[in-house]
C-alpha cells in the first residue's frame, strides 16, 4: 500500500525539478508572461465553469418558471373574462362592455403569446393548448354573435347558456394545463435539486487547485524577482532621502536584473543633480500654475461684475418698492389693467433683484420673457405679436440666469419699434441630441450685411463696441459656463433677424462645471 504513494511522491519531486530548471532558464519577462497566463488561465477556467453551471441551471429554472406563469396567466385570462361576461350581462353598461372587451384583448394576447413547441410541451400539455384555443375559437364565434345580435334576437337565452358551458369548459381545461404543467415542472425541480449540491463542491475543488498552482508560482516569482527588486527599492528610497553615497548593490546574476543592478549603481551618481533641475523646474510649474489660477479668478469675478452691471442699469429697490405701492393703489381704483402691467413690471424687478444664482429653470426665463412682452403689447398693441414654440419640459431645464429678457428687448428696441408696421417675435426652445438650442427670430428691421458684421466682429471681441452690453454678456458668460456653446447672429437688411444659442443640455439634477 505504501508503493504507491512512495511512486508519486518520487513522480511528484521530478516534475518539480524540471520546472524549476525551465523557470531559471527564463528570461524576466517570460516568467512574468508564464506567470500572468496561468493566473488568466485559472480565472478563464473559474469564470467558465461557473458561467456554464449557471447558464445550464438557470435555463433550466427559466423555463420552469415561465411555463407556470404561462399556465396561470391562460387561467387567469379565461377566468377574467368568464366574470365581465357574465358582469356585464348582468348589468348591461357600456362600462361592463367596456371591460369586457379589455377582457377578450388580454385574453387573446395570452393565447397568442403561447410558444407552441411540442418538444418542450410533451404530449398532454400540447394536446391541452390544442384543445383550449380550439374551443376558444367556437367560443368567440358565438359570443361575438350574441352580443351583436342583443337580447332580442331568436334562442338567446340557449345561446346564452351555451355560451357559458363553453366557459365553464375553457376554464376547466385551463385549470387542468395549469395543474399539469405544475406537476411536470415540480418533477423538473426535483430532478435538478440534488444537482445544485455538487456545483459547490466541484467549485471549491477547482478554486483549490487554481489556488495552489498560483501560490506555488508567486513563491518562485518572490525569490527570483521579488527579493533582488526589494533591494532596489530600499536603495531608491536612501536616494529618495538625499542620500546618493551609498554603497553599491551586489550583482548576483547575469539576467535582466543584473543588468538592471549595474546600470542603478552608475545612474546613482548623476540622480543627485538630475534631481536638483526638476525641483527647479517644479517649482517654475507651480508659480506658472499659481498664476494661471489667479488669471481665471479674476475673469470670474469680472463675468460676475458683468452681469451685476447688466442687472444694475436701473436702481431695483426703489423702482421695485415704489412699484408695488402704485400696483396697491391700483388695485383698491379698481384699474385691473394698470395692476397687471404693474405686477408685471415688479415681476422683473423682483426677478432682477433676488436671482442671485448663474442658472435657473427655464420656466422663470419664460415667465420674465411673458412679463416683458406683455408690458411691451401694452405699450405697442397689435403693432406686436409673440410666440413661443416650446418643445423641452420648462420644468426641468436649466437655463443661464437673465438670457432671454435682453434677446426680446434687442428684438423691440433695434427690429420691431422702428417699423411703423410693427412685427413679430418668435421664440422656438428644443433639444437637439445633448444640447438645447434657443432660437428668437424678429420680422423687424434687421440689419445690413456691414452691421452684421460688426456685430459678429465684437462677440469675438474683434472690434471694441461693435455689439451692446446685453447680447454680448450673454455671449461671453455661455462661453465660459459651457465649453462647447455658441451663440451665432443672422440678419437680413428689412426681413428680420435671428440669434441662435445653442448650449449643452442641462437638468436641474446636473452640476455645472468650474468656469
Amino acid at each position: 500500500m505504501l508503493i504507491i504513494p512512495l511512486f508519486f511522491a518520487q513522480k511528484w519531486k521530478q516534475v518539480m525539478e524540471k520546472l524549476k530548471a525551465f523557470w531559471a532558464g527564463l528570461k524576466i519577462k517570460k516568467k512574468i508572461s508564464v506567470f500572468t497566463g496561468s493566473v488568466l488561465l485559472g480565472i478563464i477556467i473559474a469564470v467558465f465553469f461557473v458561467i456554464w453551471i449557471v447558464a445550464v441551471f438557470l435555463t433550466d429554472f427559466n423555463t420552469i418558471m415561465n411555463a407556470n406563469a404561462e399556465g396561470g396567466e391562460i387561467l387567469s385570462a379565461i377566468e377574467t373574462e368568464r366574470n365581465d361576461f357574465s358582469r356585464f350581462i348582468s348589468e348591461d353598461s357600456q362600462e361592463g362592455l367596456d371591460a369586457l372587451g379589455r377582457s377578450i384583448k388580454e385574453t387573446k394576447k395570452v393565447l397568442d403569446g403561447i410558444d407552441y413547441d411540442y418538444k418542450k410541451l410533451g404530449d398532454e400539455r400540447f394536446a391541452l393548448l390544442q384543445s383550449i384555443i380550439t374551443c376558444y375559437g367556437v367560443y368567440s364565434k358565438e359570443r361575438d354573435q350574441l352580443l351583436s345580435q342583443g337580447e332580442s334576437a331568436y334562442g338567446y337565452i340557449d345561446r346564452l347558456y351555451n355560451i357559458y358551458s363553453m366557459q365553464d369548459y375553457l376554464y376547466e381545461y385551463a385549470k387542468r394545463y395549469a395543474d399539469i404543467t405544475l406537476r411536470q415542472t415540480n418533477s423538473r425541480y426535483n430532478e435538478l435539486l440534488p444537482r445544485m449540491f455538487t456545483i459547490p463542491l466541484v467549485t471549491i475543488t477547482i478554486n483549490l487547485l487554481i489556488i495552489i498552482v498560483v501560490h506555488y508560482l508567486s513563491t518562485i516569482m518572490n525569490h527570483s524577482i521579488t527579493e533582488p527588486v526589494l533591494k532596489l527599492a530600499a536603495a531608491s528610497r536612501a536616494i529618495a532621502a538625499n542620500d546618493f553615497y551609498i554603497e553599491d548593490l551586489e550583482r548576483t546574476s547575469d539576467d535582466e536584473m543584473g543588468e538592471l543592478v549595474s546600470a542603478f549603481n552608475k545612474m546613482k551618481f548623476a540622480t543627485g543633480e538630475y534631481i536638483d533641475a526638476l525641483e527647479e523646474k517644479r517649482v517654475a510649474l507651480d508659480q506658472l500654475h499659481a498664476k494661471e489660477l489667479e488669471t481665471l479668478e479674476t475673469e470670474k469675478q469680472l463675468d460676475s461684475i458683468k452681469l451685476e452691471l447688466l442687472k444694475s442699469q436701473i436702481n431695483p429697490h426703489f423702482l421695485f418698492n415704489t412699484l408695488n405701492v402704485i400696483a396697491g393703489n391700483a388695485n383698491l381704483e379698481g384699474a385691473e389693467t394698470t395692476e397687471k402691467m404693474i405686477e408685471a413690471l415688479s415681476s422683473l424687478f423682483r426677478y432682477n433683484l433676488k436671482t442671485p444664482s448663474r442658472e435657473v429653470l427655464l420656466s422663470r426665463e419664460l415667465k420674465v420673457a411673458e412679463d416683458y412682452m406683455y408690458l411691451q403689447k401694452m405699450r405697442f398693441g397689435d403693432r406686436v405679436h409673440y410666440e413661443v414654440d416650446l418643445k423641452v419640459d420648462p420644468e426641468a431645464v436649466m437655463v443661464p440666469t437673465f438670457i432671454l429678457q435682453p434677446l426680446l428687448e434687442n428684438c423691440m428696441i433695434h427690429g420691431i419699434s422702428p417699423k411703423v408696421e410693427g412685427g413679430d417675435i418668435r421664440a422656438l426652445i428644443e433639444r437637439d441630441e445633448d444640447f438645447l438650442v434657443i432660437d428668437v427670430t424678429d420680422s423687424g428691421r434687421g440689419m445690413s450685411t456691414e452691421r452684421l458684421r460688426e456685430v459678429r466682429d465684437g462677440l469675438e471681441g474683434k472690434t471694441p463696441g461693435g455689439v451692446g452690453i446685453g447680447v454680448g454678456n450673454i455671449y461671453s458668460r455661455i462661453k465660459k459656463m459651457y465649453p462647447g456653446s455658441d451663440m451665432l447672429i443672422d440678419s437680413t437688411e428689412g426681413i428680420g433677424t435671428k440669434v441662435a444659442i445653442r448650449i449643452p443640455y442641462r437638468d436641474q439634477n446636473t452640476e455645472i462645471g468650474e468656469v
